[in-house]
């Protein structure tokens, strides 16, 4: 579904991504995960086209979209939803105008045939008669959702995350990571979360990858994550002290 060849991504000497490889199955949920300026959410970015790599090659769907025009990546963002950290809404529109913005912008789809997906989409994420709400009568944990039901509207063959799960309370964070799995089960889309909530990354993800000073250094099943026996992985997922370099020793290619 997704395939990163050598992506190179730097600001001026600064390098975010060193020449990075990854690839993502079709309908798998990919969990990524890595410290903060750690280039995570660049690597959505540069899937969904709102950054360009300085080198190497993505492809989406056998298209190499580092190759296109921006009217040509227009038609590929046409699979993709995306759901912002901070939800990202329109705070001068409705719910229901936000979950339409892409229906109505991207589709020559009916007004009815719009609101029809509209009651659907807020129904998926438990939020069923909230069209007329304005964002700023939401919570955090709301907005959370409303950002997923746009990001849906069309129902997408891919799905990014970008932090769903930030700033929530936990048991409002776990609302979301069980939505993502429904989700998954309701679109059987191929998925991209980048978080730091371990729990959250643990229990959405067939597999999980760590990113680390501008490499991946770890891609495994959930379960092999867990039990690796790379230093940098049981650090982060035990919030360890700094390993030295001799620790990692050849972990980080």
């Amino acid at each position: 579904m997704i395939r990163l060849e050598d992506v190179v991504v730097a600001y001026d000497e600064r390098v975010i991504l060193d020449k990075v490889n990854l690839t993502i199955n079709d309908g798998e949920t990919l969990a990524v995960l890595g410290g903060s300026g750690a280039g995570k959410s660049t690597i959505l970015k540069l899937i969904i086209g709102l950054q360009r790599p300085n080198a190497g090659h993505i492809w989406v769907d056998d298209v190499d979209i580092t190759t296109l025009t921006e009217d040509e990546f227009n038609r590929v963002r046409q699979k993709m939803g995306m759901v912002f950290q901070y939800s990202a809404l329109f705070d001068s529109m409705s719910v229901g105008e936000n979950v339409a913005f892409g229906l109505r912008q991207h589709t020559d789809a009916s007004e009815a045939d719009i609101q029809a997906a509209v009651k659907e989409k807020l129904a998926l994420v438990g939020l069923p008669g909230t069209e007329a709400y304005m964002p700023n009568e939401l919570s955090g944990g709301m907005k959370k959702r409303i950002s997923l039901a746009r990001a849906i509207a069309q129902n997408p063959t891919i799905v990014l995350y970008d932090e769903p799960t930030s700033g929530l309370d936990p048991i409002t964070s776990g609302t979301i990571s069980r939505l993502i799995r429904s989700m998954q089960a309701h679109l059987h889309c191929t998925s991209i979360v980048v978080t730091h909530d371990m729990e959250s990354a643990f229990y959405v993800a067939d597999r999980v990858a760590l990113l680390h000073q501008g490499h991946f250094v770890e891609v495994a099943p959930t379960e092999e994550f867990k039990q690796s026996k790379n230093p940098l992985v049981q650090q982060f997922i035990h919030g360890l002290d700094m390993v030295t370099e001799e620790d990692v020793g050849g972990f980080v290619k």
